[in-house]
Order: structure tokens, then sequence, then C-alpha cells
């Protein structure tokens, strides 16, 4: 469920996340009020069941005297599931206004574990300073802090600020390096750029999208795709379907509603 989660976050536009700078973003995409349902479905023994939903909020805080966005993500699987595998994530970023990432926090419940991962972010001197650490029961909590020439992101903040990215200069293959906090420790994640494609929903809404990969490379250096996913081809760049490929199985989520958002959704196809 770790993957459906940063695909759902990741299936947009990175473009060039630049080192030596503010890390700031200027906002294009996004609004206080937003609000984002997702369906999920498991592929049962040739069946897909409905395993549970996703939901997303962003809304204004003050954090340490600034102006700031709060956004809460709540990832929860339904009883038809839960027998083999239960889920209960719980994810909040606190970003400032300009979209630069100042703190994380995700408890995840899944299946018998438990884990609850922070990090803090400061950016400084054209470098990141992430000071982060994991806590799971029964065991000694992990801390880390890495200062890093790149700007640094977590998986709800660095949704925040591709989706204000431009993509019209990409080319099909091309490949967006990024790295994204953990809990743990810093991450490289790879998407590759797959083209764009139209997406029926299962309401019959159809929508122009762009198609991206989140892919995986073992020892060797070959690649496994673990998930795809369609992003809407406006200024929105909302992620409207995800297929992914477990190791029990796959899985697909699918985007229910949306409330409060920015701008029109141009990329809805009218028959």
């Amino acid at each position: 469920m770790k993957k459906l989660i940063i695909g759902i976050l990741c299936g947009i536009w990175l473009g060039t996340l630049s080192a030596g700078a503010q890390c700031a973003a200027k906002n294009d995409a996004i609004q206080p009020g937003e609000r984002l349902t997702y369906e999920l479905k498991f592929n049962w023994k040739f069946i897909w069941v409905k395993a549970g939903e996703a939901k997303m909020n962003l809304e204004p805080v003050t954090y340490e005297g600034k102006n700031c966005y709060k956004t809460t993500l709540l990832a929860v699987s339904n009883s038809k599931v839960d027998f083999f595998f239960k889920m209960r994530d719980t994810i909040t970023c606190i970003t400032t206004d300009r979209l630069e990432p100042v703190y994380f926090r995700k408890g995840a419940e899944e299946g018998s574990r438990y884990t609850v991962d922070e990090a803090w972010f400061k950016f400084q001197d054209g470098k990141s300073i992430v000071n982060q650490q994991r806590w799971r029961k029964d065991r000694e909590t992990v801390y880390a802090t890495d200062t890093l020439e790149q700007c640094v992101f977590d998986m709800l903040s660095i949704l925040l600020q591709a989706r204000s990215f431009d993509p019209t200069s990409y080319k099909k293959g091309d490949k967006i390096h990024f790295p994204m906090a953990t809990g743990r420790k810093v991450e490289d994640q790879t998407l590759i750029y797959r083209g764009k494609k139209n997406f029926k929903a299962e309401n019959d809404v159809k929508y122009r999208c762009l198609v991206f990969s989140l892919v995986e490379y073992n020892k060797k250096g070959k690649e496994k795709e673990v998930i795809t996913f369609y992003v809407t081809d406006d200024k929105n760049h909302l992620p409207v379907r995800l297929d992914l490929f477990l190791n029990f199985g796959s899985a697909k989520a699918f985007l229910e509603t949306v409330e409060g958002n920015r701008h029109p959704m141009t990329s809805i196809i009218e028959d």
C-alpha cells in the first residue's frame, strides 16, 4: 500500500527540482478547500473488489508564526480486505505558502505493523537539511539527518509543488528523478513519461490524460514497473487513475470526487 500512496501523490508532472534554490514554487494549481476522494480496488482471485478509499484535503494553518498549508491524506481499507491486509494510514504535511515543506508525519497501520514517520525540513545556503525519525512499536526509534545539494520533499509536499509545473516540453520516454524523505532515509524515485492517452472513468466521464510510470531498478539495473497512472492534462494536474503491480496481485485507484479545485476541468472530453 505504500506504493499506492506514492503513486497517488507522485502521479503528476515533477519538472526539474533544481539545487541551490530556496526550493520554493509559484502556486498555480491548488487552493485551500480542495478535497479529493479516491476509490481503491484489489484484484482478488480474478475478481475486482472495492478495497477502500483515500481522501486528501488542503486547508490554511499558522505554523511557527507563518501562513502555511496543511495537507492531510487518509487511506482506509474496508472490511472485505481487512482479513488479508488491513490499512489505516494518516499522512500530514505542512508547507509554506510557497509550497516549501517544513513538517511531515505518516502514521501507518498496515497489517499487524504500526509505524510513525516524521521529518522536519530546512533550506539554507542552497542546501536541504532534513531531520527524520521512525518510531515502531517494540523497536528502537531510528533517527537520521541528511544535508543535500538537491531540494528534498516528502510524498505530499512534492505533489503540491509538482502540480504547478508545465509539462509541455516533455517527450515520450523522458525520465524524471527526485529525492524523497520517508522518515527513515532519503530515497531516489524515478518516473517515466509515457505520452498522452484518453481515459474513460466508471462514471462515463472521459479525460484527456498524461501517462506516467513509477519504476524501480534491481541490483543489475533491470527496470520494474510499479505503477502506471493517468493525470489530467489541464492546469489542475489531478491523478484520475492508477494501475498498481503488487507482489500479491494488482490494484487500481480511481478519482471519485473533486471539490474546491482551482481551475476548470478542461481535460474532460465531451462526447
